[in-house]
């Protein structure tokens, strides 16, 4: 087998998990190189009191989570673009100097570009259009990540980031919008309101499942759910293992054993068959 190399760029410490940890896992179990860069250490993430234990800081717990669960997942290695946590729409911490979404979208890039030709990856992985959930951080990591992975082979761009390189492809991360309408209609039964999800019920998944993203490649994270599961829980700051128990956890585990991908680049034209690897029709 040729060893692959697969660079994802995500925002905030547990991402990695929560998100497309049973890819990243799956991947590095098939011996491939997986790579994380995470813009933030979380700092605008809630935590309770007794997970901050003997560390200093949110940031400095919240980035000592991601490293466990990078480990758990089989990440080759972690790296950090120091910014700062901008929060959710509205909140204080979006006008804190050193937010991430503070900062012009091509610096970031240009952060991202620098591992894009040190790293070389075949493929690299980032958020859809919306983020995800929306989340300010999420969609500025998209942005600067699109703009890195078009001008990475661009030697005008940011020559001191290193010399041109072009991965092969470029993919979104996708939440199926069945599943979301699933949950959003299940909800209410439980009493729970789909507009107001979440930890600060802050996210409208009723909005969500409006939006249309194509899925290109479906990955069975089946093999590797049980170590998507155990990263998770080491994110135990922001719900850990609780997260897939109750209602979501149901859910999940009844329609949630694949994870979806939108392939940006190359370019696809028309319909066209879903695979279920990432490098399937590239390489």
């Amino acid at each position: 087998m040729t060893t692959r190399t697969i660079l994802a760029v995500l925002a905030h410490p547990d991402d990695e998990s929560f998100g497309m940890g049973g890819t990243l896992a799956y991947y590095a179990q098939q011996g491939h190189d997986v790579y994380l860069v995470c813009a933030t250490r979380g700092e605008a993430g809630m935590m309770d009191p007794e997970h901050l234990g003997d560390f200093t800081s949110v940031a400095e717990k919240r980035e000592a989570e991601l490293r466990c669960a990078a480990q758990t997942l089989g990440l080759k290695d972690v790296f950090l673009l120091d910014y700062r946590d901008s929060g959710m729409p509205g909140s204080e911490d979006n006008q804190h100097p050193n937010a991430q979404i503070k900062q012009p979208v091509e610096q970031v890039a240009c952060d991202v570009v620098k591992y894009i030709r040190e790293l070389k990856p075949d493929i690299v992985l980032t958020f859809d259009p919306i983020g995800g959930y929306r989340h300010p951080d999420h969609i500025h990591t998209q942005q600067a990540t699109t703009l890195a992975f078009e001008k990475a082979n661009d030697a005008s761009f940011h020559p001191e980031a290193g010399l041109p390189f072009k991965p092969l492809a470029l993919y979104y991360h996708v939440f199926p919008r069945w599943f979301l309408r699933v949950m959003t209609s299940i909800m209410p039964i439980f009493g729970m309101n789909p507009r107001k999800w979440g930890r600060n019920k802050d996210i409208d998944l009723k909005s969500l499942a409006e939006v249309h993203f194509p899925t290109h490649v479906k990955v069975n994270i089946r093999s590797v759910a049980d170590i998507k599961r155990d990263a998770g829980a080491c994110h135990a700051s922001q719900g850990g293992i609780q997260i897939r128990q109750g209602l979501l956890g149901f859910i999940t585990k009844v329609f949630g054993k694949h994870e979806d991908f939108m392939r940006a680049y190359p370019p696809i034209n028309g319909k066209r068959k879903i695979t279920k690897d990432l490098f399937e029709g590239i390489v």
